[in-house]
């Protein structure tokens, strides 16, 4: 599997001149943890700006995000991922650069690459259909017990507890002794 193959085609772009608060606004609005910042015209280079960047570098320092320019923050040149790179070769790019996503380019923007991509979009192993049954069922259960009174559902579960007793009572009875 390559980069190409799980990125999110999707992106969106902020010049470098908006505000913070911008940026706040749209990645709000579109529920985004990056923004891509294009290139000027004196440069081809990509930036980023990222929700860590926003929350290290102007809120926390309690700076007014529409006095702080995307330009002022954001990474640039920022590490960019090659489409035909293997997911192997992209965890170690990201792990090496300490970095969780890339916009991927080959000429020009693609998409972006992120750590949640690559565990969330490569098929290692799926559940067997014991485990989704079992994991439906739990689920059924706890939202069964939410809405079931907690004296209903005790006297549910011991009428099945006495049920089971006396099952295995009968089936006691039922076995032919042996001497030994």
């Amino acid at each position: 599997m390559k980069a190409s193959d799980i990125m999110t085609k999707e992106v969106l772009i902020i010049h470098s001149s908006a505000t913070v608060a911008e940026a706040i606004a749209m990645m709000q609005h579109k529920k985004l943890r990056s923004l891509i910042v294009e290139p000027n015209d004196d440069s081809n280079d990509y930036g980023i700006v990222t929700e860590t960047d926003i929350v290290y570098l102007v809120l926390a320092r309690e700076i007014d995000p529409k006095q702080v320019k995307i330009r002022q923050i954001m990474t640039k040149p920022c590490i960019v991922v090659d489409p035909d790179l293997s997911l192997p070769e992209v965890g170690r790019l990201f792990a090496e650069a300490k970095i969780q996503k890339a916009p991927v380019i080959k000429d020009k923007l693609l998409g972006i690459i992120s750590v949640t991509d690559i565990l969330m979009k490569t098929k290692v192993a799926q559940l067997s259909p014991t485990d989704i049954l079992s994991q439906r069922i739990g689920e059924a259960v706890v939202h069964s017990r939410i809405y079931c009174d907690l004296e209903e559902q005790i006297d549910h579960e011991s009428e099945i507890a006495w049920d089971v007793v006396e099952e295995l009572e009968s089936e006691k009875v039922a076995e032919p002794k042996m001497n030994i």
